[in-house]
């Protein structure tokens, strides 16, 4: 008499719209937080000596983003844990901190 039950695991395909709106929620932390931080460096960091535009500072800070996200996701098998995005914070702080050149100040 076998006491393990087998576990059937159910696959799901999703659809365009769904598959989508998965990615969307997933990128959705590094989009906010890039936002947040590449508007808010214009008025905290001070003028560096070449001048970088928002979007440039913003594209930047949302790939490495979307790079920490994607590294959670791989390191703790699921997206949405704690420390995840305090690592999102921390790097895409650090590089607008590059990017401004905040050493300098």
């Amino acid at each position: 008499m076998c006491w393990i039950k087998p576990i059937r695991l159910q696959v799901r395909i999703l659809n365009p719209l769904d598959l989508a709106r998965h990615l969307l929620s997933f990128i959705a932390p590094a989009l906010a937080v890039a936002m947040v931080v590449s508007l808010a460096a214009r008025l905290v960091l001070p003028r560096s000596a070449t001048p970088v535009r928002w979007w440039v500072s913003f594209a930047v800070d949302f790939v490495a983003g979307v790079v920490v996200l994607g590294a959670g996701l791989w390191f703790f098998g699921h997206d949405g844990k704690m420390a995840t995005y305090a690592a999102l914070v921390v790097v895409v702080a650090t590089c607008q901190w590059l990017i401004g050149r905040g050493w300098g100040s």
